[in-house]
C-alpha cells in the first residue's frame, strides 16, 4: 500500500515538474493571454514566496552574480539570458531591444524621458548610447522597483547620465520644465502602465514638452496592447507613425514597438 501511495506520490511529482518545466511554458510562448497569466502571475508568485524575494531582487541578484561592473553590455546580457532561459521578465528584451538601440542611435537625442523603469533594464541599454552631455529622466511609479533599478544602473556604471525620478507620471510630467529646465524632449520611451500611454502623451502636447521632431517610442502596443494609444497617434495627423512588428519579450507572441514622429 505504501509502495503504491509512494509511486503514485513520484508519478504527480513528475507530471507536475513536466507541466511546470516543459508543457505549459511551450504553450505560453505561443498564446498571449496564457504568456501573461503564467509568468506574470502563477510563477513569479510561487518564486516569490518559495525565495522569499521578488522578481526585481531576483534580477538585481544575477546582474550582480553575472554581469561585469561598470559594463552596461554585459548588464544587458545577464537580463537577457536570465530571462529567457530561467524567469521571464517584462523588459522591452533582446528583440525589440535592438529597435530601440536603432531608434536611440538615429535620433542621437539630447533630452530623452522613459516612462516605466521597472528594474532598469531599457535605461541602460539607452543610458549606454547616448552622447556626452545628454539629459536622461525616467519615472518609475513604485519605489520598491526605482531602488532596485538605481542598483541595476549604478553596476553598468551609468548612475551620472540618468536621473531617475519616483511617482506618477501625470505627476511629474508638468513639473520637467519648471523643476528641470526642460524645453522639450528629443525622444519619449514610454513603457510604463499600458493605459496611461494616451494620457501621458496627451500630457506632454499639452504641457509643450514635444517639438516638431520628437519621437515617441511605445513598446508593448500589441501585447498586452494600447488600442486607445495606437488609435489615436495612427489618425492623428499630427504624428507620422511606423510599427516595427516584433515579438513579446522572450517568446514567439506578436508584440511591437510603435514609433512616432511630433510634426508640430
Amino acid at each position: 500500500m505504501w509502495q503504491t501511495l509512494l509511486y503514485s506520490c513520484t508519478g504527480g511529482a513528475a507530471v507536475l515538474y513536466t507541466l511546470y518545466r516543459w508543457v505549459i511554458p511551450t504553450a505560453a510562448q505561443y498564446h498571449s493571454g496564457l504568456a501573461l497569466i503564467w509568468h506574470d502571475v502563477i510563477v513569479e508568485r510561487l518564486l516569490d514566496t518559495l525565495t522569499r524575494s521578488t522578481r526585481p531582487q531576483r534580477i538585481l541578484g544575477v546582474v550582480q552574480k553575472k554581469a561585469t561592473r561598470g559594463d552596461p553590455c554585459s548588464v544587458v546580457k545577464a537580463i537577457d539570458q536570465y530571462c529567457r532561459h530561467e524567469e521571464w521578465a517584462m523588459n522591452v528584451g533582446d528583440e525589440k531591444g535592438s529597435i530601440l538601440d536603432s531608434v536611440v542611435s538615429e535620433v542621437n537625442p539630447t533630452n530623452v524621458l522613459e516612462l516605466g523603469t521597472y528594474c532598469g533594464y531599457s535605461t541602460v541599454r539607452i543610458a549606454s548610447l547616448l552622447a556626452p552631455g545628454a539629459r536622461f529622466f525616467t519615472l518609475e511609479f513604485n519605489p520598491a522597483n526605482a531602488a532596485i533599478a538605481r542598483q541595476v544602473i549604478s553596476w553598468a556604471g551609468l548612475e551620472d547620465k540618468v536621473q531617475l525620478l519616483e511617482g506618477a507620471s501625470g505627476d511629474w510630467i508638468p513639473k520637467m520644465k519648471e523643476r528641470f529646465g526642460i524645453e522639450t524632449f528629443d525622444l519619449v520611451f514610454l513603457d510604463h502602465w499600458k493605459d496611461h500611454y494616451l494620457p501621458d502623451t496627451k500630457l506632454m502636447e499639452k504641457c509643450g514638452l514635444l517639438r516638431k521632431g520628437s519621437v515617441l517610442l511605445a513598446d508593448n502596443v500589441i501585447c498586452p496592447g494600447a488600442p486607445e494609444y495606437l488609435t489615436y497617434i495612427r489618425g492623428n495627423p499630427r504624428y507620422e507613425s511606423r510599427y516595427f512588428r516584433a515579438h513579446l519579450e522572450y517568446t514567439k507572441v506578436e508584440d511591437g514597438l510603435e514609433r512616432s514622429v511630433f510634426l508640430g
